[in-house]
């Protein structure tokens, strides 16, 4: 992949100047036909940042887009609920039910987390009585949640295919050959709504940063507030949202499966417009949980294994975090010098 070698756009954010990094597309309909030029810049996009946009435009990806805006009106409705209908089960498990505002630490040190989230797993949906709060356990809605899961898994899988045909793997050796759908896996939709915040007063502020459990990560989102942070660079920078497109993010997952070829995404999300309430939805596809890694650590692992050890280091308060291996939070890839987030009206006091 050729080097950009022009100057990186910026836009101010809490009080300075932050990248826009530049994002490779790659075209769904092109992968479905297994192009081979679109399978190298794939791979290559895989191997070189971990994350890139996929182009839905076409006549193949468009159901997917209609899906996102369906699963948005949904998300709207069960969001703007009481707090008793939304918790009606709680936090079922760690990739299925509720989850209130604050449960989480947050993006800035000393706060909490600024997004209230319900996932609806895959394995879940499929039974004949889910545990999904009834304000959203009805014909349409459950229609519109199966829509989103089965398109989100189709796209997922078909990148996971043409990562298999790209990496030259063949037969039980192909990705896609630990995610069989018949098998048990914590691959799950989540949704999230992120309230209105200001970072240099507010206690609950965005999305701490890390990598994902997952194999790879399909999010929408048409509100900006994503950072991610390449290979190499000394700063978190914003994705700008896309029409027409998702980003995609490899997670630890593929990163292990790969023999640590691919890199697993460093991202987090803070508020950018203060005054917006900001809507995601990520699709998680993760592999079958006995399939077998070798993490970071150098330990051999399932994936099971490893979704439950991160969740619980992921949730936990940062003295708890401390205590995990060092490649838990960021699936064991390598910060250079951190720049850490400080609050404009911190900046003065510090600087006295």
């Amino acid at each position: 992949m050729a080097i950009n070698t022009e100057p990186l756009r910026t836009v101010e954010w809490n009080g300075k100047q932050v990248p826009v990094y530049p994002v490779q597309t790659i075209d769904f309909s092109k992968l479905l036909s297994h192009e081979p030029d679109e399978i190298e810049r794939l791979v290559r996009c895989c191997q070189d940042e971990g994350y890139f946009y996929i182009d839905l435009q076409g006549i193949d990806g468009r159901r997917f887009l209609e899906d996102q805006q369906e699963t948005l009106k949904l998300m709207h409705r069960f969001f703007e609920s009481p707090l008793e209908a939304k918790n009606q089960y709680g936090l079922v498990a760690p990739h299925l039910g509720y989850e209130p505002i604050g449960s989480r630490t947050g993006v800035l040190a000393n706060t909490k987390d600024g997004y209230e989230m319900i996932k609806v797993s895959r394995d879940e949906i499929q039974k004949d009585s889910p545990h999904i709060p009834d304000v959203i356990k009805n014909s349409p809605d459950m229609k519109v949640l199966e829509n989103a899961i089965a398109g989100s898994n189709i796209v997922t899988k078909a990148i996971l295919s043409a990562l298999s045909t790209g990496c030259g793997l063949t037969g039980a050796s192909r990705f896609e050959n630990t995610h069989r759908n018949e098998r048990p896996s914590t691959s799950t939709l989540a949704m999230m709504h992120y309230i209105p915040s200001d970072p240099r007063k507010d206690a609950n502020i965005g999305h701490q940063k890390h990598t994902d459990i997952s194999s790879l990560t399909l999010l929408f989102s048409e509100e900006w507030g994503m950072q991610v942070r390449p290979p190499g660079a000394r700063e978190f920078g914003f994705v700008e949202p896309r029409p027409g497109t998702a980003v995609v993010n490899v997670g630890d997952s593929l990163r292990f499966a790969s023999g640590h070829t691919m890199q697993s995404c460093i991202h987090r999300v803070v508020p950018f417009d203060y005054s917006q309430h900001r809507y995601s939805i990520a699709y998680f596809l993760r592999a079958e949980n006995d399939t077998m890694f070798t993490d970071s650590e150098g330990r051999h692992i399932t994936a099971g294994q490893w979704h439950d050890e991160k969740f619980f280091a992921f949730t936990s308060p940062p003295e708890i975090q401390a205590l995990a291996p060092p490649s838990m939070i960021l699936g064991g890839m390598v910060e250079e010098d951190e720049e850490e987030i400080v609050p404009v009206a911190q900046t003065a006091v510090a600087a006295y």
